[in-house]
């Protein structure tokens, strides 16, 4: 039986056309993920990293290929089943917090629940739970605009883990903030996976990051081109293991 928290892609194909140009953003990636765990996909720029988490997310469609995410054939997804997936399925954290300027921090983590037809009273208890977890309840009925950085991913990590997903992804979750307020963050989304069981996958190009997960996938020309162990590494030597990867390969 497939794992709740597992990911696993195969085969997968993604194309995108640039004016009279084809762009083979994913050319055949298998990839699988037991979970759960924290763990980072790193590549350079065109590598396919980002195309893979739209694809994970189901807020894109592979060309060919399948992708199975906490136990959902994401690929087999009609649009209806798409939005339901991504509000109670899976957790997305974004660079840009993606909150509505209008709502408050509490009213922001509610949302996709509110959206579900979940009571009030349930959401308002599960989302002050959450917002004191990640250090940020004393804000709850602040708007966006009155938050800082830092508070602000943070009530949008909230958001992520209303429905308690097995599977959190983030894109570039930290690229907004200072490196203090980062490694907070990289360390939060670390217990969250050893707290809750989860399967946190990020896509990174900093090294400080990928030392917080467990493990590296690395991506080049659109497939996954080996992994690192981080274990006993820091920013500095997971660097070294990706470049010396990186110079191999090329």
């Amino acid at each position: 039986m497939t794992s709740t928290g597992t990911i696993r892609c195969t085969g997968l194909h993604k194309r995108y056309r640039l004016g009279e140009r084809t762009v083979h953003a994913l050319r055949g990636l298998s990839l699988e993920i037991p979970g759960p765990g924290f763990f980072a996909i790193m590549g350079q720029s065109g590598s396919g990293k980002s195309t893979l988490l739209h694809l994970l997310a189901a807020m894109d469609t592979p060309d060919e290929g399948s992708i199975e995410v906490a136990g959902v054939r994401v690929d087999q997804l009609a649009e209806r089943g798409a939005d339901a997936y991504r509000r109670q399925s899976i957790g997305i954290i974004f660079q840009q917090f993606n909150l509505i300027p209008t709502l408050t921090a509490r009213e922001n983590v509610e949302l996709p629940g509110s959206l579900a037809g979940k009571r009030p009273r349930e959401l308002r208890e599960r989302s002050m739970a959450l917002l004191e977890r990640l250090g940020v309840a004393p804000r709850a009925d602040h708007r966006p605009d009155a938050l800082s950085g830092g508070e602000q991913q943070r009530v949008a990590i909230a958001r992520a883990l209303l429905f308690a997903p097995r599977v959190i992804l983030a894109d570039e979750p930290t690229g907004a903030l200072d490196s203090q307020t980062s490694e907070k963050l990289w360390g939060l989304l670390g217990e969250v996976a050893l707290e809750q069981g989860a399967t946190v996958l990020m896509v990174t190009h900093e090294p400080a990051a990928a030392a917080h997960c467990q493990r590296v996938y690395v991506l080049r020309d659109g497939v996954v081109d080996g992994q690192i162990e981080t274990e006993g590494l820091d920013a500095a030597g997971v660097a070294a293991r990706y470049h010396q990867r990186v110079a191999q390969a090329g």
